[in-house]
């Protein structure tokens, strides 16, 4: 119910890779899917714009990138210098096609900065706009202005498509709904039926804007499995309205410029080959080309012996399409040919079979050469759509490789299917996160991983990697200044934001997880960049629910900038919260470094300035304790850092009956919704009472007391210093944990290195607790400030092994005190 608050148990692409072990398949590998997310304008195409210092006049200008709906432009005179480089957005800058001028009696003008390098107006016009390819017209004027093209195929569009089972024929088909490119299409006259829709990727060959089948001389008609279902007298009037309404319903004519080109075939009828039928491709069968129509399509039937069969297996293909194979292929390849059904025993031979059919073998030439250059490797994952229910996208694992062909085991599916064979250009097969990104349900497995140390709940990741690339992927081959800033009409472009690796990452981010993250992010709009790099960080975290809630905007705080909701999912439970991020390019440096302090890593983690070999900050000789003291916020919720008060638990003990106060407002889960309902709930309600603390509370009273105490200590915020009486670690008296023998150091546990800690936890029976500590660079000075609460929390330790450590820990404490502390 729409109502419910049992939480929403989701599925997380980063987790379940981290527990199966395994990769997600390249997203260069999709390359229908990186044509999707073109937006229409490329590097190299050149508009009239108008000049800035007289708006009465134009000049012709190049684009150098795009970011979304912005553009990079440099005029032509400049050549390659790049100091008047200046961003426009399409929605509301002056920008026409080439020839607009002319057309409209308007004035090319050379602008005053490279007047003087341009004495012949006229002779530099013809020779740089000779072979010029000019931005497309529909998409800086009218009603598809600033529209990515793929929008342009929104619900009610009408397209044709090729029937790919009777004839070569086609018939008009509305679109249903638009999923990142991937069309839900219904037949023109069937508006109240969804039996026989059928989703269709829109670069497929067979798809075609409205008009492509009379010109091309193919008969326009509804396909037989829906004809009887009309009187001809309605489909002719169904093709009467279609053509009154083509023009408000078309689709534009470019859009389907990167479509791969159908070539010439060599087939004969009669011919046989192996082949996969497309509608069930879970094993590979004789087949036969059953008609050729033209130099381009020819039609395969899948061999059936028996007498009795009533249908056959058939479908249109042309020279490139998959699962189609010259004789004797799976032979080659180790593989299984499934005989014809009827077939008289088992072991099916190609010669014997050919002479029992009097047929002749498709020779190699008619079919395209098969390529193993393609990104794909055996335990791959990626998103595939299931071929028996084409509504589900479901998780698929690669299980075997042959030159062009995935073997993929789909895991979810409602009704479980064997390993289906795919082409590695298939339109059905989507990169790790294409449907979160494009609001599409993936079907998830259909049970929680288990592993040997922890219970995973798989959960829905948010917009990462692929959100990165839809907002920026026009970026990545430009060499962009990180000064590269500008106010754009109102609007604000934000420069490069570069991820320093090599600086001190903290106690929130995971080390290995920032090494993976891109070397930047941008130029572009500022929210929408910052909200990315935010994002990215939030995901490299231990737990980022707990980095949510640190960048998360204090309620009492000043509003200087802009609220944006981020979220972040952490143990089985969506947390979301609004963080306030900075509208204008020059506040950007300023708040990268405020939100690296803030998270306790060195100042120049990230930001516009890129770190080459040295960091200004010198981090890298700093250890966590010792970087906090310049930098860390003090708080005693990390290692490391001293709560203010003993490390003993007597002071956590004294109130056992208080329960912490819940935090709520901006911090909240995300709780189980309907299919039919919309999750509205503001960021600031109250229903999930609680966010991490109580996520990460132990079920005893014990851990409910010290989080209480820990909550106390917060406010007090002081500074560490071991000359302060008040927050140098426990003198022995104050230690009541009960220490089983005296142990002896030969050094002072002060001047231990994180790898003589790492040492010493690996000579005691909390060996395997050794990784936390080399992971999280705790030094000796660290480990004697380390208290109960802090390891359960910081380390993420059950109630039990948390006292073990800390026993460990407070010996450690003795005997500094007894042999070192004078």
């Amino acid at each position: 119910d729409a109502g419910s608050s049992v939480e929403e148990m989701e599925f997380n692409w980063d987790e379940y890779l981290e527990d199966t072990g395994a990769t997600a398949a390249p997203h260069g590998s999709f390359k229908h899917v990186d044509t999707s997310l073109q937006n229409g304008f490329a590097p190299g195409m050149k508009l009239e714009v108008a000049v800035k210092s007289d708006q009465n006049t134009y000049w012709v200008a190049t684009i150098i990138t795009t970011c979304g709906q912005l553009l990079l432009l440099r005029y032509d005179g400049y050549g390659e210098d790049r100091k008047a480089d200046f961003w426009c957005d399409i929605m509301t800058a002056d920008l026409h096609p080439i020839g607009w001028c002319e057309q409209n009696k308007k004035i090319l003008k050379v602008p005053e900065g490279i007047k003087d390098k341009i004495p012949d107006q006229e002779e530099f016009l013809q020779r740089v706009l000779k072979g010029a390819c000019s931005a497309p017209a529909n998409l800086l004027e009218g009603l598809h202005r600033g529209k990515n093209p793929l929008d342009l195929i929104a619900p009610g569009s009408r397209l044709e498509l090729q029937n790919v089972r009777d004839s070569l024929e086609a018939w008009i088909v509305n679109v249903v709904e638009n999923v990142g490119g991937r069309l839900k299409l219904r037949y023109e006259g069937l508006e109240d039926s969804d039996k026989f829709d059928q989703w269709i990727f829109y670069l497929d060959p067979f798809l075609h804007q409205v008009g492509w089948a009379a010109q091309h001389g193919y008969s326009l008609q509804p396909p037989l499995a829906i004809r009887s279902l009309k009187s001809e007298a309605d489909w002719q009037e169904i093709m009467k309205k279609v053509k009154e309404e083509e023009e408000e319903s078309s689709v534009p004519t470019d859009l389907f410029k990167d479509k791969p080109v159908i070539g010439v075939h060599s087939f004969s009828e009669g011919m046989k080959l192996e082949a996969v039928d497309p509608m069930a491709p879970f094993v590979i069968s004789p087949a036969t080309v059953l008609k050729v129509y033209n130099e381009k399509y020819f039609m395969i039937e899948i061999d059936d012996l028996r007498p009795e069969r009533t249908t056959s297996q058939s479908y249109i293909c042309h020279v490139n399409s998959a699962g189609i194979f010259p004789v004797q292929w799976s032979l080659k390849n180790g593989l299984h040919l499934s005989p014809p059904p009827g077939y008289p025993g088992q072991d099916f031979d190609w010669a014997d079979y050919l002479k029992q059919c009097g047929a002749e073998a498709a020779p190699q030439s008619c079919f395209p050469s098969l390529t193993s250059d393609h990104g794909f490797k055996e335990n791959m994952k990626l998103e595939a759509v299931n071929p028996v229910d084409p509504e589900e996208v479901c998780i698929a694992t690669v299980t075997k490789l042959k030159d062009s062909y995935l073997w993929l085991q789909l895991e979810g599916s409602k009704k479980p299917v064997p390993d289906c064979i795919v082409s590695v250009e298939s339109m059905n097969i989507f990169p790790v996160g294409w449907c979160e990104t494009n609001g599409y349900q993936l079907r998830p497995p259909r049970k929680a991983i288990v592993n040997k140390q922890k219970k995973i709940a798989v959960v829905q990741p948010e917009k990462q990697i692929l959100s990165s690339r839809t907002v920026h992927d026009g970026l990545k081959n430009q060499e962009l200044n990180s000064s590269d800033s500008v106010v754009i009409n109102g609007k604000y472009c934000c420069p490069k934001i570069y991820f320093n690796h090599r600086c001190f990452s903290g106690p929130y981010l995971n080390k290995g997880r920032i090494a993976e993250l891109p070397q930047s992010v941008g130029p572009g709009n500022c929210v929408l960049v910052l909200k990315e790099v935010l994002t990215l960080l939030i995901n490299a975290a231990y737990k980022p629910s707990r980095v949510l809630r640190e960048l998360q905007l204090d309620e009492e705080a000043a509003w200087h900038g802009h609220g944006e909701t981020l979220k972040a999912k952490y143990k089985g439970k969506s947390y979301r919260a609004t963080v306030e991020v900075v509208r204008t390019a020059d506040r950007v440096a300023d708040f990268c470094r405020k939100t690296c302090i803030k998270l306790e890593c060195c100042p120049n983690l990230f930001g516009p300035q890129m770190v080459l070999d040295k960091c200004s900050e010198n981090c890298s000789v700093l250890t966590k304790t010792k970087y906090t003291h310049y930098y860390g916020k003090r708080k005693n919720k990390r290692i490391g850092r001293p709560p203010g008060g003993h490390s003993n638990l007597e002071v956590a003990m004294k109130k056992p009956n208080k329960r912490r106060k819940r935090r709520k407002h901006f911090f909240v889960h995300k709780k189980k919704r309907s299919s039919t309902s919309v999750d509205n709930t503001p960021a600031g309600s109250p229903q999930g009472s609680g966010g991490e603390e109580e996520d990460d509370q132990d079920e005893s009273e014990l851990s409910h007391s010290l989080a209480q105490d820990r909550d106390k200590r917060k406010r007090k915020l002081r500074t560490f210093s071991f000359s302060d009486d008040e927050n140098k670690p426990p003198s022995p008296k104050d230690i009541k944990m009960e220490v089983a023998e005296k142990l002896q150091l030969d050094s002072n546990p002060l001047e231990w290195s994180v790898a003589d800690v790492v040492r010493f936890l690996k000579s005691t029976d909390c060996a395997p607790l050794a990784r936390i500590f080399l992971d999280q660079e705790i030094d000796g000075q660290a480990l004697l400030l380390l208290t109960l609460p802090t390891v359960q929390e910081c380390m993420d330790l059950k109630l039990g092994p948390a006292i073990k450590l800390c026993h460990h820990i407070e010996r450690v404490k003795l005997a500094f005190y007894q042999q070192f502390a004078n």
